[in-house]
């Protein structure tokens, strides 16, 4: 893309084990991995692709340390964000919904018309990850 718009460019989160992290994202959630090797090397973090101006970094809370960014900022470690939310065409929610049931992650009812930057949400649902980060699904007809 080549307009200047704001956008979402990542998420980074505090993960313990940032392969299961992965694994979880792609297995589960349908998030392309990113990274795998160069992370077994020790050169970067792991990410996951949300689409292809978005990722989430899966960032283990080891790297603490590193966050020389700002100061305080290693004390983020292991404070996780309220939740995240992903916009899904309909097919692909109802595809994560199953996947969600196959791998036997809770979800609780849909909701419907949850507001988000789109609107009114046509249905939504929350779950969590293995870390406990929350997530919430939607899809806007």
């Amino acid at each position: 893309m080549t307009d200047n718009a704001p956008r979402l460019d990542h998420v980074v989160l505090w993960v313990r084990d940032p392969v299961a992290a992965a694994e979880f994202y792609g297995t589960t959630v349908g998030l392309a991995p990113l990274r795998l090797a160069e992370f077994a090397a020790g050169e970067v973090s792991p990410s996951v692709r949300v689409n292809d101006e978005t990722i989430l970094d899966l960032m283990p809370q080891a790297y603490a340390e590193r966050m020389t960014m700002l100061p305080g900022a290693a004390a983020s470690a292991g404070h996780p964000v309220n939740h995240v939310c992903l916009s899904l065409p309909r097919d692909d929610f109802d595809a994560l919904l199953s996947r969600l049931a196959d791998h036997s992650v809770p979800v609780p009812d849909l909701a419907k018309d949850s507001f988000g930057a789109r609107g009114p949400a046509t249905r939504s649902f929350y779950f969590r990850d293995p870390e406990g980060n929350v997530f919430e699904a939607r899809h806007y007809d």
